[in-house]
């Protein structure tokens, strides 16, 4: 379901009363009992073991290996170049276009570095609903689990001027809904991901500390849109994440987190979705760290014809992938 129809749907849900800051938080929100107590970003799960959570709670991300088959993730590939290519309908999916790139004139799979919203594609939805991952993901969660921001990220060989890079950042900047302990990001490497093609870089333990304030860098080359960064972290040393094709990521969305250039002649890409417990609650950003990225985010829907809040952006965005409907 997409565009008007799907969007007088959530219209519909809006009228519901909003859920109360009381009814699902950081520790109310554990499945276990006392003996939980230590662990706040994890929950009781036959899919991690207490090292596994332990690392996760210390750090704010853990990678599971080859957790992806090959197979699926060369039809993803497939099915991006197609997009690009214009070979098959986008729906209600959004290309992103890498500005230098665009300058130079590139075309297709060399010009393009985000499909935005792909949740609902008969293609990527497989990894969207795939069950190993699903049960990784309850492990942060909980059983009631909704995909809300879906991407396939590439980067094409960069032009030189560094765009291909994206600035150091914490995902919950983006995010009007709480709390952050139940949400979590799943990011998984299409191909062998390392330094030199831009591999992911992040800051560990960073997830403990607050929310803060995001611009864009004042990066020579310029940035691409709505490539937010952390002010006064462009010099953190970094930890970088190398993968191997199946590899998949998950980590904390107050986790500050980046990626390099693409400096070689071959693509990098990567396949990936935030999760929420469908329990988590709206907020209201006014006032607030995420008010000028709610103010952006409106702006680029009324753009495209579809004037909406935030909120409203946000559900059109998200699906349920499994267990039962909440207030988010």
């Amino acid at each position: 379901m997409l565009g008007a129809e799907r969007l007088t749907v959530i219209r519909g849900h809006l009228k519901r009363p909003s859920a109360s800051a009381l009814e699902i938080t950081p520790t109310n929100a554990v499945y276990g009992g006392q003996e939980d107590k230590y662990f706040r970003y994890t929950l009781p799960s036959p899919f991690l073991n207490d090292d596994q959570r332990q690392f996760y709670e210390e750090n704010g991300f853990i990678v599971i290996p080859k957790l992806i088959e090959d197979e699926l993730l060369d039809q993803f590939s497939e099915r991006f170049i197609n997009l690009c290519d214009g070979r098959v309908p986008r729906g209600g999916i959004t290309l992103m276009k890498d500005v230098s790139l665009m300058k130079k004139g590139a075309t297709g799979e060399r010009l393009y570095n985000k499909a935005q919203d792909i949740v609902y594609d008969e293609v990527f939805e497989k990894y969207f609903f795939h069950p190993k991952l699903l049960d990784y993901v309850s492990a942060f969660t909980g059983p009631n689990i909704k995909a809300v921001h879906t991407m396939l990220i590439n980067k094409p060989p960069d032009a030189g001027s560094l765009t291909s890079r994206h600035p150091l950042h914490q995902d919950l900047y983006y995010f009007p809904f709480r709390p952050e302990d139940r949400i979590v990001a799943a990011w998984t490497a299409m191909e062998r991901i390392n330094v030199d093609n831009g591999c992911l870089v992040v800051l560990p333990g960073t997830h403990k500390g607050r929310l803060h304030q995001h611009d864009y860098p004042k990066w020579e080359g310029g940035v691409n849109k709505a490539y937010h960064g952390v002010l006064g972290h462009d010099d953190y040393k970094t930890v970088a994440l190398t993968m191997e094709k199946g590899d998949t990521v998950f980590f904390h969305p107050l986790l500050i987190h980046g990626s390099g250039a693409n400096m070689t002649n071959g693509f990098r890409k990567a396949i990936s979705s935030h999760y929420a417990a469908s329990e988590c609650y709206y907020i209201d950003v006014k006032g607030t760290l995420q008010e000028n990225i709610s103010k952006e985010i409106e702006e680029m829907a009324k753009k495209k014809g579809i004037p909406l809040t935030m909120k409203e952006v946000w559900q059109l965005r998200s699906r349920l992938v499994r267990g039962e409907e909440g207030t988010l």
